[in-house]
């Protein structure tokens, strides 16, 4: 893959997962959003029935209930699937390790070698005073227009809007981006590098994205 044209060239797929609560989590919700030749796809979604029941300070975050997910498939048996959507696409996500630390835990096939995190992006972007992702959403106006039903702290809607976010980070400002100066700018490799300290999968109600 070269990152020496513009950032349109590349491949990206953007993820956002829901976990049960456990230490580590384990996958209950997953939604991909790609977004090739600078154009956001439809977003694919998959819940899951976890191995351990989804706690209650989980599903105080999602709302998502162990009831909701009873009749749903393990994730080794949408494993297939989901890597062939996600492909050899780069990966996009907000505090991106924390969505990869989940993947591929639960996708031992799926081992990308680098991602990018619009956490990263963002803090150097905009001086603003939080970069959670819903301050960037009410601050970019990211939930415009979205799909009725979709709602924060649920994979699709926080997917939809950093692909958004994304999107508007790679073509903000007045010459358009490289696909190498988003990788300067906001990419990580999987190995050798804490997340970045002001999110956490389950820190409390309202603090995820």
């Amino acid at each position: 893959m070269s990152t020496i044209g513009h950032w349109s060239e590349v491949d990206y797929v953007v993820v956002d997962v829901e976990g049960n609560g456990a230490r580590p989590p384990e996958l209950v919700e997953l939604a991909a959003v790609l977004v090739e030749g600078g154009r956001i796809g439809p977003p694919r979604t998959w819940l899951m029935r976890p191995p351990t029941p989804i706690s209650w300070q989980a599903r105080k975050i999602h709302g998502i209930r162990n009831d909701d997910v009873a009749e749903c498939p393990p994730v080794d048996d949408v494993a297939e699937e989901i890597c062939e959507v996600l492909g050899d696409a780069v990966p996009v996500g907000h505090n991106v390790r924390i969505d990869l630390d989940v993947l591929t835990r639960s996708l031992p096939g799926w081992t990308p070698a680098r991602a990018i995190d619009t956490l990263r992006l963002a803090r150097k972007a905009w001086p603003l005073p939080s970069h959670k992702l819903a301050a960037l959403v009410a601050h970019r106006g990211l939930a415009d227009g979205l799909p009725d039903g979709l709602t924060p702290h649920r994979a699709e809607y926080d997917a939809l809007v950093t692909a958004r976010l994304f999107v508007d980070l790679a073509t903000n400002g007045p010459e358009s981006r490289t696909a190498a100066a988003l990788f300067e700018a906001g990419g990580i490799t999987l190995a050798g590098e804490e997340p970045e300290p002001e999110l956490k999968l389950f820190d409390g109600i309202g603090e995820l994205g």
